[in-house]
């Protein structure tokens, strides 16, 4: 083996091993939801308190990817990865022995430290071993493996929880973050940016961290509390006003925790808007699936992950064509489609009801997923690929942000139009059967067929309990399709947005900072 081909085997192995860990994270990002009724049947938990364990993972790593970023840029990516790796695989026992929910969601957020390092790491070591269009190739590979991830989370999710219990979705992390660790520790190169500062904008992370807590906790409070509640209104305004702090704060600091030169790369911004939607938008329709798949028609935890796989088959039927259509013809052109055919999907699976046929659900599926290929290396190559050297692990990681905050909100905020939409509708039918405020409550708490439900209606008449019954999953298959079809329509607009934003240039043709 000659000396050029042994280094490109090893920047190929490296490639493989960074794929591996930044897949067991997406993993981990996609496959809770399908447990969700099974924590909620074993812990006795309402959906406002398993969304946040759900969240918890999500919420750390976006509030820290940054921070992870800067980091991997003056210590070292190969070293944060490995830390990363290390720190993931060990928080996912913490997870997988937890036997309450206060265990579960400590254990969720710490491996969310643990992905935050990994994910930035991975994305900023590519520009430094892979140019031209084995670049491409290799954020294509990177694409593929973290949207395969999410899209095949809910069925291994299902999986594991049928057939060993829903614990396995932690075990399992271990021996596959112990293998990335050894790939990564041999073939991966050192790569920093020497001239980066170690300094550390300790008040700008903690300002947007708290900013994106108060505005999850704002969403996922809303459905129980009311929207006018006096605790959710207050949360709304604080992620308002701290977001602005951290904009001042990042503007005045001499060493920011974000370069806000990155933003006057307009197609940077562009990549940054179009990723943050698609996040929100297969996050949060991948949570609310699952939970209609199990709690309404009645799948278990395997049936309802096997059934969110067409999506799967929508993205790699075109994820290597986005990566063409980037290299012949910019990246915008892919985006734009990718947005718009992402839209059609959602509004295909907002046509879906409690009793319409599932290849209409699969349909939409394929279609969201056809557009999320499109879309994924475009915008990876651009965001990371095409900003200056030295801002690749800040621009990593400020994608990333993008990437979690984005599939947090959609959980919270799909999650929270579908329960609004539905609650309206099933009041009334719950007060002429006899239900008090007290049991309203319980019963807007809880997911619909869990345990928690149960014991709410166990009071009522057989027949009673039985109309209320079927009126929450009814109006909740109502609040579902309203929700997603709320999202196609934020879509398209986001589409436009994209369109004005992105200049009609190739890549690169603008300007750097």
């Amino acid at each position: 083996m000659t000396r050029a081909t042994a280094a490109t085997s090893r920047r190929w192995a490296s490639l493989a091993g960074a794929c591996l860990a930044a897949g067991i994270v997406w993993l981990a990002f996609a496959d809770l939801g399908v447990a969700t009724p099974a924590i909620a049947d074993d812990l006795h938990a309402d959906l406002g308190v398993l969304q946040w364990a759900n969240n918890a993972f999500s919420l750390v790593t976006g509030a820290l990817v940054i921070a992870a970023g800067r980091f991997a840029d003056v210590l070292g990516r190969r070293r944060m990865l490995l830390l990363g790796i290390a720190t993931f695989g060990a928080c996912s026992i913490v997870a997988a022995l937890a036997d309450g929910l206060a265990m579960l969601i400590v254990g969720r957020g710490l491996m969310g430290v643990g992905a935050a390092l990994i994910l930035p790491a991975t994305l900023a070591l590519i520009p430094p071993q892979f140019s031209g269009r084995e670049q491409l190739t290799a954020f294509g590979a990177w694409q593929a493996v973290a949207w395969g991830g999410q899209a095949v989370g809910p069925a291994i999710g299902g999986l594991l929880t049928d057939a060993l219990g829903w614990s396995w979705l932690f075990w399992v992390n271990v021996p596959l973050a112990a293998v990335a660790f050894v790939v990564v520790l041999r073939f991966t190169p050192e790569s920093k940016d020497d001239r980066a500062s170690s300094h550390v904008d300790w008040p700008g992370l903690l300002t947007i961290a708290t900013a994106v807590f108060a505005l999850l906790y704002a969403l996922t409070a809303a459905p129980d509390d009311g929207w006018g509640s006096p605790v959710v209104l207050a949360m709304f305004a604080a992620a308002v006003v701290l977001a602005v702090a951290w904009c001042l704060i990042e503007l005045r600091v001499a060493d920011p925790l974000v370069d806000f030169g990155l933003f006057r790369l307009r197609t940077f911004d562009g990549a940054l808007t179009a990723n943050l939607m698609m996040n929100l938008a297969f996050g949060g329709l991948s949570y609310l699936l699952v939970l209609w798949l199990q709690s309404v028609r009645g799948f278990s935890a395997v049936e309802a992950g096997m059934l969110m796989l067409p999506s799967t088959v929508g993205i790699f039927c075109t994820i290597s064509a986005g990566g063409r259509l980037s290299a012949r013809h910019g990246a915008r052109l892919p985006v734009l489609v990718g947005l718009t055919v992402m839209s059609v999907g959602l509004l295909a699976l907002g046509t879906t009801s409690r009793t319409s046929p599932l290849w209409l659900m699969a349909a939409g599926l394929v279609i969201v997923g056809l557009g999320l290929g499109l879309l994924s290396t475009p915008i990876s190559t651009t965001a990371v690929g095409d900003v200056p050297g030295n801002l690749a692990g800040t621009a990593a990681g400020v994608f990333k942000m993008s990437s979690m905050v984005g599939g947090a909100v959609g959980v919270a905020l799909l999650t929270a139009m579908g329960r609004a939409f539905a609650a309206a509708e099933w009041k009334d039918v719950a007060v002429a059967a006899g239900v008090d405020d007290d049991m309203l409550a319980d019963l807007r708490a809880a997911l619909v067929n869990s345990s928690s439900f149960a014991d709410a209606v166990a009071t009522l008449p057989g027949a009673a309990a039985a109309r209320v019954t079927d009126a929450v999953m009814t109006t909740f298959s109502d609040g579902v399709r309203d929700a997603l079809v709320a999202t196609g329509a934020l879509s398209l607009l986001v589409v436009a947005g994209v369109w004005a934003l992105w200049p009609r240039t190739a890549d690169g043709d603008e300007p750097r900072p």
